[in-house]
């Protein structure tokens, strides 16, 4: 009897969080196909996927404004573009080799022993803002963001 109730107690509480994530302003995403754009964001979609193997398309909604992120792969890197639903680029996030970084860059992301999984550079408005590395240290993932200058910015786990 109690398992019962512990299941519909789970069930409810997922249920719920998608209307917490929305109340507070979080991020909720959900796949879209191309003809359900606003025409600006095809058109922006179509430029920057020109060269590259769309993967997907997305819309998101954050703090109540309205995204759409479209995950490519170009010459076997991923390059994801988010673009506003006006159709400018709001953030390029692209997968790129370690030794391509900067000195400082590189010599922080490794400083942060462990195995490098991926490291993109994070654009935002034509502006390269921070580089982003995942790695892998006994089993577990985390993530750093580190300015161009080789400053560490974030760690997240």
């Amino acid at each position: 009897m109690n398992i019962f109730r512990n299941r519909r107690s789970i069930t409810a509480a997922i249920g719920v969080m998608p209307m917490l994530f929305a109340s507070y302003g979080l991020a909720s995403e959900k796949s879209v196909k191309m003809k359900d754009l606003p025409k600006a964001v095809q058109k922006t979609v179509q430029e920057q996927t020109s060269g590259a193997k769309l993967l997907g398309l997305s819309k998101e909604t954050e703090k109540g404004k309205t995204f759409y992120e479209a995950e490519t792969t170009v010459n076997g890197h991923t390059r994801d573009v988010l673009i506003d639903s006006k159709g400018v680029v709001v953030e390029v996030e692209e997968e790129i080799a370690i030794d391509s970084v900067p000195a400082a860059v590189k010599t922080e992301i490794q400083s942060h022993s462990g195995q490098v999984l991926k490291v993109e550079t994070v654009t935002k408005g034509g502006t390269l803002e921070f580089y982003e590395a995942r790695i892998r240290k006994n089993g577990k993932n985390s993530e750093i963001q580190v300015s161009p200058e080789g400053k560490l910015i974030t760690k997240k786990k």
